[in-house]
């Protein structure tokens, strides 16, 4: 009994499932040809179709062609201050971040050798001022008595002989006075260089052009360390003006010129722009970058900017005004050909209108060809359009450039309702 119950509603819901699972499929097969159907008709342009789009208004204004490059910065002027002669250094006058004037005393070395060098050199000169006077005085006495044999010998009291015997004494004599004058010369000269060894001791900071006032960016030794010539000490550097440097490709590079302005940003200080130009542009780009370096002199007088930050450089190349500007997202690409689709107000359509693109400003781009032109874009829904197809404008539109207001969006009907929920 319970055998032939159940066979018999087997055989009841066995045309049941068949029909749902028909019903199941024709739905679907529905949809993927409505769905079909209705991308080939959006695709043919077919005037019935209807897409929701937004629109932007298309405006008059200024626009600018400009790039941006990222770099960091150096300092206008640096160099390290070394000692010339070796010693041990005992005092350090200065230390990092310290301001330094031009010729200002940074560092002392020991100095006891190279006094003593100067006080020899002192006693040697006095010895051969000494030599010096003792040749003079004797040449004196030696041209009298030439004098004097010349005067006998023309009177023919004394001979030749001995005339010529005072002759060669006194040139042996005037001999003797030059070596002296000579020895005097170098003693002078000796005491001189052991005068400017002392100096070297004494390690100041001096430089030619720029500002009065730099700083230390570094110190390299302490104070009662042991330094051989040319060992570092302290690195001076200028921060007035202060240079960024960048690193340009040929895309740019040709643009660049000297004297351009740029504007200068920093992490540091967002809402703060320093106004630079640029100085120099390297004549090469690196074969293994591909980038030409480019140095770009900022002033910098609160001091703010310091060596080694990361900075973005906008540099302006041209910029125009009065002329037609599109939001970038409104450009699209129909057969070859770019341009923007025009809504039409009034009949809620999308024309495609070519257009020649200018200058590109991060999200706005200007059109130079056809100009003027006014009334509203679309900026978002674009890709299903077609020339001619019907568009669903947003509820609200944006006012246009001309600052009239869009047309008013119809209202729906809406019944009224009771408190109490009832219509």
């Amino acid at each position: 009994m319970k055998e032939k119950l159940k066979n018999k509603i087997i055989k009841i819901r066995t045309p049941v499932f068949i029909a749902i699972a028909c019903l199941i499929v024709g739905y679907l097969g529905w949809r993927i040809v409505g769905a079909t159907f209705l991308a080939k008709k959006a695709g043919m342009g077919q005037r019935g179709i209807s897409v929701a789009v937004e629109i932007s208004p298309i405006e008059m204004g200024t626009i600018k062609d400009a790039a941006q490059f990222s770099g960091s910065l150096i300092p206008k002027s640096q160099f390290t201050v070394a000692p010339k002669i070796s010693g041990r250094l005992n005092q350090l006058l200065v230390d990092i971040g310290d301001p330094v004037r031009r010729g200002q005393l940074v560092a002392v070395l020991e100095d006891e050798e190279y006094q003593q060098q100067v006080i020899q050199a002192e006693a040697d000169l006095r010895v051969a001022r000494a030599n010096l006077e003792e040749a003079k005085s004797s040449l004196e006495m030696v041209k009298r008595d030439l004098e004097r044999a010349r005067t006998l010998h023309q009177k023919g009291i004394q001979s030749d002989s001995q005339l010529d015997a005072i002759v060669a004494q006194y040139d042996a004599q005037e001999a003797k006075y030059k070596v002296a004058v000579a020895q005097l010369a170098n003693k002078e000269s000796a005491l001189e260089t052991a005068r400017v060894r002392l100096s070297y001791t004494r390690i100041k900071a001096s430089w030619e052009k720029g500002s009065e006032t730099r700083y230390v960016g570094e110190r390299f030794v302490d104070a009662g360390a042991m330094l051989s010539p040319n060992t570092s000490i302290l690195s001076i550097i200028d921060l007035q003006p202060i240079t960024a440097v960048i690193h340009v490709t040929d895309r740019d590079y040709f643009r660049l010129q000297g004297e351009q302005k740029a504007t200068i940003t920093s992490s540091a200080f967002p809402e703060k722009a320093f106004i630079g130009q640029v100085a120099r542009i390297a004549p090469l780009l690196k074969e293994t970058s591909r980038q030409a370096r480019v140095e770009i002199e900022i002033q910098n007088p609160e001091g703010l900017l310091k060596p080694g930050m990361f900075i973005t450089t906008t540099i302006e190349f041209s910029s125009r005004e009065k002329t037609t500007i599109v939001p970038l997202s409104a450009l699209v690409s129909r057969n070859g050909r770019q341009g923007v689709f025009l809504a039409n107000m009034e009949n809620k359509k999308a024309h495609f209108q070519p257009i020649q693109v200018g200058i590109i400003e991060g999200e706005r781009a200007e059109i130079l060809d056809p100009s003027p032109l006014s009334g509203y874009v679309v900026t978002l829904g674009q890709h299903l359009l077609e020339d001619g197809v019907n568009i669903i404008l947003p509820s609200s539109p944006p006012l246009s450039s001309d600052n009239q207001e869009p047309p008013p969006a119809k209202k729906p009907n809406l019944k009224k309702t009771s408190p109490g929920g009832k219509r």
